[in-house]
């Protein structure tokens, strides 16, 4: 502060520039000015001379006014230390001075005027470092809040990243199983084309083969009826007697035994064998080669240690679980899976083949289960379900253990939405093994649970069977 009091900082600006000296030189005059504002000045008058004075210099080199120098330095450093200490310690905008205390009845921080003014006087006030520790405390929990949400929110975040990188997965994959599927479609028709293109040549070989060798025969039959022909005509045109005493033998070579030519039936190509109806035979034997499941599997329900088939028909458990994210329709403490298709009304049925499996679920449930945690699955917590455990333990969830008499290796579901009725069969004999009655109030679900593996001894998948393909043609009226 010692530099502000002594010097006015108009006392340490260069007359050239009128700004704070930089590099101070003194002249012999006594005069400073900054070194490059002097030796612009002298370029500039071409003559060096002093700018106040106008004393000529006489020196060559320009000795540094240290001493200037350093008030310079000293007087700039204590600015920059005052203006960060006037931009840090607040000042009461009324009196200019330092705050220090706060007005606890109109939180309001005071300086010491302040606190003797009409409107704060008689009012409790504490000093600011109080008021500040105090009140930071009353913030604490909500800030705790905040964080709390800033950590959902961050969590909530890594979920989305981790959603859009499962989505470019699944696009990835879906991808080329759609492009699998469409080029067994496309090898299929395409071995379908040839191998009617090839019975199509192979009948135009036939009947080409054919019509050549009648062509064949009826060329020969034509050479004979032509040399017949020229040795009548040559015997004709010999003299009388000639013909006459060998006329019996012209009329014998003159009879002809050839049968009339007739044109071959069925000859050309039966071009209707090979294009009628041709698109529809082509689809009726692809019937062959294609599957149809009344329920599929949806993988972005199945728990992360689930694994589906590529035609989303086969669940099983696997050891090692996948990388995908969390998200509200997947199950993630329940080893579960749901179809994906859900029913709000009518009559569905499904097959789920079980195989020798030691434990596995099958049913169907309401769409808002809980499937973020352990659940006991019952009727009245939205499960309509049959299961088996260790091997011989059957059970309708939640209502009774089911004695059968023999063990199923397919279960088949029946959902009746309207009548209430969800019913499991035995598909070998199609026996009852058990019916649920219940009145359905939103869409439901099929459900299945391979249960985990138990040491491999459970390592059977779960799988829905097929149903039979046909094509019916009927005559319109």
């Amino acid at each position: 502060m010692e530099a502000k009091a002594l010097i006015p900082e108009d006392d340490l600006c260069c007359s050239v520039c009128f700004d704070i000296f930089k590099d101070p030189v003194i002249l012999k005059c006594s005069h400073s000015f900054c070194r490059v504002c002097l030796q612009q000045f002298w370029e500039e008058k071409s003559s060096r001379e002093c700018p106040i004075c106008r004393r000529k210099a006489s020196k060559e080199d320009l000795p540094p006014n240290l001493a200037l120098r350093s008030i310079v330095e000293s007087y700039l450093k204590q600015k920059t230390e005052r203006e960060t200490t006037d931009k840090t310690e607040a000042r009461c905008s009324l009196h200019g001075e330092k705050v220090v205390l706060f007005c606890e009845h109109d939180k309001e921080p005071l300086c010491f005027i302040c606190q003797t003014a009409r409107k704060h006087r008689n009012h409790p006030v504490c000093p600011v470092e109080e008021a500040a520790l105090e009140l930071k405390e009353e913030l604490k929990p909500a800030l705790n809040l905040v964080k709390e949400k800033l950590k959902k929110f961050t969590e909530v975040e890594q979920g989305c990243k981790k959603t859009v990188e499962h989505i470019r997965s699944q696009a990835q994959h879906t991808e080329r199983q759609i492009k699998a599927e469409f080029e067994k479609l496309q090898q299929f028709l395409r071995e379908e084309e040839e191998a009617r293109l090839a019975a199509l040549k192979e009948e135009e070989e036939q009947k080409s083969r054919i019509m050549e060798e009648k062509l064949e025969h009826i060329s020969g039959d034509i050479s004979t009826l032509t040399d017949k022909i020229t040795a009548l005509e040559t015997a004709m045109e010999t003299k009388d007697t000639s013909f006459l005493k060998s006329y019996n033998n012209i009329k014998e070579r003159a009879q002809c035994t050839l049968q009339d030519p007739e044109l071959l039936s069925g000859a050309l190509i039966d071009v209707a064998k090979h294009l009628g109806n041709l698109t529809f035979r082509v689809w009726e034997k692809m019937l062959g080669m294609v599957q149809y499941t009344p329920v599929m599997m949806d993988p972005n329900t199945a728990r992360a240690d689930l694994s589906l088939s590529d035609d989303l028909t086969t669940v099983r458990h696997t050891d090692t679980a996948q990388k995908c994210p969390d998200n509200p329709e997947r199950f993630n403490r329940c080893v579960n899976v749901l179809g994906s298709e859900g029913f709000t009304s009518g009559k569905h049925s499904w097959e789920v083949k079980v195989g020798n499996k030691r434990e596995w679920d099958v049913g169907v449930v309401k769409e808002s289960i809980n499937r973020k945690g352990d659940i006991a699955a019952s009727p009245g917590k939205g499960y309509w379900v049959i299961m088996l455990r260790n091997g011989d333990e059957y059970r309708a969830a939640g209502v009774t253990d089911l004695t059968l008499k023999r063990k199923p290796q397919s279960i088949r579901v029946q959902l009746d939405y309207d009548g209430g009725e969800v019913s499991f069969f035995n598909s070998s004999d199609m026996s009852l093994i058990y019916t649920f009655k219940h009145t359905f109030t939103e869409r439901l679900f099929p459900y299945f649970s391979p249960c985990l593996r138990d040491d491999g001894r459970n390592d059977e998948p779960l799988k829905i069977c097929p149903v039979k393909v046909s094509v019916t043609v009927t005559s319109s009226q």
